[in-house]
C-alpha cells in the first residue's frame, strides 16, 4: 500500500522552498538596494584591506557617506 501523504508533500515541500530561496532574493535585493548592508559592508572591507586601522564608527560612515552624496549629488537618484 502506498502513502498518499509522502506523494503529495513532495511538490509541496519543493514549492516552498523555492518560495524560500525567491523570499531570500527579494529580501538580499532591497537591503542591498535601500543600503541597509552598506556599513557591515564597508566594516568587511576595511578588515580585510586594512586589517591593523580601526574601521570608522557607525555613525562616522553614514555622516562621511551623506557628506559624500552632497558633494556629488550625480551620484544618488533623488
Amino acid at each position: 500500500m502506498t502513502n498518499h501523504t509522502d506523494a503529495a508533500s513532495t511538490p509541496l515541500r519543493t514549492l516552498a522552498r523555492a518560495a524560500r530561496r525567491v523570499g531570500r532574493g527579494i529580501r538580499w535585493y532591497t537591503t542591498t538596494l535601500m543600503g541597509d548592508t552598506a556599513y557591515a559592508t564597508y566594516v568587511a572591507h576595511h578588515r580585510r584591506q586594512h586589517p591593523d586601522e580601526e574601521p570608522m564608527t557607525e555613525r562616522q560612515f553614514w555622516r562621511q557617506r551623506m557628506d559624500d552624496q552632497d558633494r556629488n549629488p550625480g551620484a544618488r537618484c533623488c
